[in-house]
């Protein structure tokens, strides 16, 4: 943005916020830092995150969950539908983040955005599915009905991946949400611009306050948080390959003292995630809860 002063034009530097429980805080720490093009150009100042912070968004993540567990299947695909309508009305800006960020020409960040509104579009598809795909009536010797069914796992802590700052992002977001789940996480450190933009979508659409959460800042000093924290039930380390001062194991190591369920990365480097795209990545976050209940007679 530019401001015209007596016959100047002069830049407007943008300094983005987190985005928490539905609104967008400053870091409680005060702090900044520049995030730059694959160039080196100035593109904005990001919020730098801190432990405290990360700490707000797993509690506004947990008092969000039960009430996005509970609401219909069906009200759910039509909420997540509504994201990519408006993941469409922002594509131009999309674009400009990916472009700049990640070096791509034109041509293939409009490929990119547009694989991922598909990619939203695609998993919003399956919230009245999942359960008649992934539950069963199982075969029981008794009077009895044994129905399965998944449910979600609560609160989920993702590391973003660190080179592809949406496809990558929409690729590690949008399955936890499907069944019920709430997400805190953490964004590409070099480029963050693209969750900033989807978080201020999200602020827009009809996703609860809490049920996504976008922290921005150091990938190490966020990622350990997420990692022990007692009241994160699960964590997808899909970004911890790439990213800086980050050993995925040892975050691995930590979650065990909690018990939570961990999704390891696919490799020794981020996939491509044109490619990472199943039903799989959405069972991850799910438990089976099986109920017995008698026959009438």
């Amino acid at each position: 943005m530019t401001v015209v002063g007596e016959g100047r034009r002069v830049d407007v530097r943008k300094t983005y916020k987190l985005y928490v429980g539905g609104a967008f805080p400053r870091s409680e720490s005060g702090r900044t830092y520049e995030v730059r093009s694959a160039r080196g150009a100035f593109l904005a100042n990001a919020a730098m995150a801190s432990r405290k912070d990360a700490r707000d968004a797993v509690r506004a993540a947990r008092a969000a969950q039960p009430g996005w567990a509970g609401a219909t299947a069906y009200n759910r695909g039509q909420v997540l539908y509504r994201v990519a309508e408006l993941l469409e009305g922002r594509r131009a800006q999309f674009v400009a983040d990916i472009r700049a960020g990640e070096g791509l020409t034109g041509p293939r960040a409009e490929a990119a955005v547009s694989a991922a509104i598909d990619r939203w579009v695609w998993y919003a598809g399956w919230t009245d599915k999942v359960a008649q795909v992934a539950g069963n009536a199982n075969p029981v010797a008794g009077p009895y009905f044994n129905l399965s069914s998944p449910e979600p796992t609560g609160v989920v802590g993702v590391i973003a991946p660190q080179r592809s700052s949406l496809l990558g992002l929409v690729s590690v977001i949008a399955p936890p949400l499907v069944t019920g789940n709430t997400v805190v996480v953490v964004a590409s450190q070099e480029r963050p611009l693209p969750a900033i933009t989807l978080g201020e979508v999200l602020a827009t659409s009809d996703v609860p306050g809490g049920v996504v959460n976008v922290l921005t800042g150091r990938t190490a000093e966020l990622a350990p948080v997420l990692a022990s924290h007692m009241d994160v039930n699960a964590l997808d380390l899909a970004g911890a390959v790439d990213a800086d001062g980050v050993t995925w194991g040892d975050l691995e190591a930590l979650a065990a003292d909690t018990v939570k369920r961990v999704r390891r990365p696919q490799g020794d480097a981020e996939p491509r995630w044109r490619d990472e795209q199943s039903l799989a990545q959405v069972l991850a976050f799910t438990e089976t809860k099986t109920v017995w209940h008698p026959k009438g007679t």
